[in-house]
């Protein structure tokens, strides 16, 4: 599917949990959370018109449904029916289409409020299931340069640009290093001044 497509379905289950009581969503609601400028990577600026067509292309896949009923068209998706995949399964898919490539530890974290997971081995053990199936939902990625950490991406859209995924670490580390570059000239400056104080006291003791 293409990323608008993963994004809208990524939406969609993401607000069944945090948003329930106004799921299924009507379009404005959903091109909004599509639009959100948080818990987004990247930030995308769909038109309405934009999010209909990719409802539309999940529709003929049976991974989202119209609700009637309403005055206002919602939409739902079935994600997991279509996928045959687990809850747990489910939340760390949609965080990863949601927020990008990830680390167990940060999967974890933003996957709170869709799955609690009780430690780093259950989140793994998900993950693994996911690359295990025909075709995979998800790829460990080799630990790019200045990374402490591998991370996790999905592969709903297909395997990802190589070069996208190692200039987010390779950043990340630039500025990690910049930091430390600048807390150590700091330090420095501050033992000068201390070896400054020093030598005018012993010159005045003399």
């Amino acid at each position: 599917m293409t990323p608008v497509e993963a994004r809208v379905l990524a939406v969609l289950v993401e607000k069944q949990h945090t948003v329930p009581d106004s799921y299924p969503l009507s379009l404005n609601a959903l091109t909004l959370g599509c639009n959100q400028k948080t818990a987004r990577e990247p930030v995308m600026n769909l038109s309405e018109a934009e999010v209909l067509a990719a409802l539309n292309a999940l529709k003929d896949l049976s991974l989202v449904f119209e609700v009637s009923g309403s005055r206002v068209t919602r939409f739902e998706h079935n994600l997991k029916r279509v996928y045959g995949i687990p809850g747990q399964s489910e939340a760390l898919l949609t965080t990863l289409v949601l927020r990008g490539p990830q680390t167990v530890a940060e999967l974890r974290l933003n996957c709170e409020r869709l799955h609690r997971f009780a430690d780093l081995s259950s989140v793994e053990g998900f993950l693994d299931e996911l690359t295990t199936r025909e075709p995979p939902l998800a790829r460990l990625l080799p630990k790019a340069p200045c990374a402490r950490e591998p991370r996790w991406v999905s592969l709903l859209c297909g395997a990802p640009d190589p070069a996208s995924l190692i200039s987010a670490p390779v950043q990340s580390g630039r500025s990690e290093l910049a930091e430390e570059v600048a807390a150590l000239r700091v330090e420095l400056d501050a033992l000068k001044a201390e070896v400054a104080q020093l030598r005018q006291a012993l010159g005045e003791g003399a």
